[in-house]
């Protein structure tokens, strides 16, 4: 169990540092998602074909899939353009939001009731992200690009789940790979002509850079997630990855510096965001534990 949590909390570590790269890697955030989506596409056949886990899928369910996968893809668009356009912190604080926009699009997509309580938890968020965004106004466009990546993961987050009952998450996410990267290749016409970026090589250092993103922090990230899911149950697993913001603000605090570049009204707004999201999983768990034993 120890061995566990210690790979939790590495996983957790990974998925914080997806959004250094966003830093490190000197392109633009259409062409990093592209070439993300193209290496861990490649990776994730490998290892599925290696382990022998690969799966066919039906030509329909790939459409699906695939769809869900440009979700993905431009959510991660708008999260890196969010850390580009301000700063590591600004990027991941933003995706806190995901809880609000969750509460407003399941009960529409699945016809579930609407929670208040859900909605009263979120609405602390966006008081922080509020707070946040008139910190500097240097910082808008990343808070407002960030806030679009947000809605879109919890788009992503939803619509996943609809069409994952049948696959494997290993199979998933490949065939997802896929389909972002489809989707952003058919796309780039369209966004080079709105904002004029030509594609690209990347250097050797973003190469190394994007070999990392793709292998560490994607496939890597989702082995340590299935061994750990052996063991630790998927609430559990859910809750601890609330830290994710955390474990990315102190990398970026680390690596970059970035506590220089905050104020007082960020760190206001963070503790509210935090005080939302500890708020929900309390009340998850609470709820939890008074429906059974997890």
């Amino acid at each position: 169990m120890k061995e566990a949590f210690i790979k939790l909390h590495l996983s957790i570590l990974l998925a914080g540092g997806t959004g250094i790269f966003g830093k490190l890697i000197s392109l633009s955030e259409f062409m990093l998602v592209w070439y993300r989506m193209l290496f861990a596409a490649i990776l994730f056949l490998l290892v599925l074909k290696v382990s022998g886990s690969l799966r066919r899928v039906t030509r329909h369910d790939v459409v699906k899939i695939g769809a869900v996968g440009i979700l993905l893809a431009l959510h991660w668009v708008f999260f890196y353009g969010s850390i580009k356009m301000s700063n590591v912190s600004i990027g991941v604080v933003c995706l806190s939001l995901m809880s609000f926009f969750t509460a407003l699009f399941e009960p529409l997509i699945n016809h579930k009731r609407v929670s208040m309580k859900e909605i009263a938890f979120s609405l602390i968020a966006v008081g922080g992200i509020a707070l946040i965004f008139h910190f500097d106004v240097r910082y808008r466009v990343g808070v407002l690009m960030g806030i679009v990546s947000s809605a879109l993961a919890s788009l992503f987050t939803i619509t996943n789940k609809r069409v994952s009952v049948n696959y494997s998450s290993g199979t998933m996410l490949l065939y997802e790979m896929i389909g972002g990267f489809v989707g952003l290749t058919c796309l780039f016409p369209l966004y080079d002509y709105a904002f004029g970026v030509d594609f690209v090589l990347p250097g050797q250092t973003d190469f190394c850079y994007l070999l990392c993103l793709a292998s560490v922090c994607t496939v890597c990230l989702y082995i340590l997630q299935i061994q750990v899911l052996k063991v630790i149950s998927a609430f559990t697993v859910n809750l601890s990855y609330n830290l994710e913001p955390i474990y990315s603000i102190i990398l970026a605090m680390i690596l970059f510096d970035e506590g220089r570049y905050l104020d007082q009204s960020f760190y206001m707004g963070l503790f509210l965001i935090l005080f939302s999201v500890v708020s929900q999983s309390m009340y998850a768990f609470l709820r939890r534990r008074g429906a059974g034993p997890a």
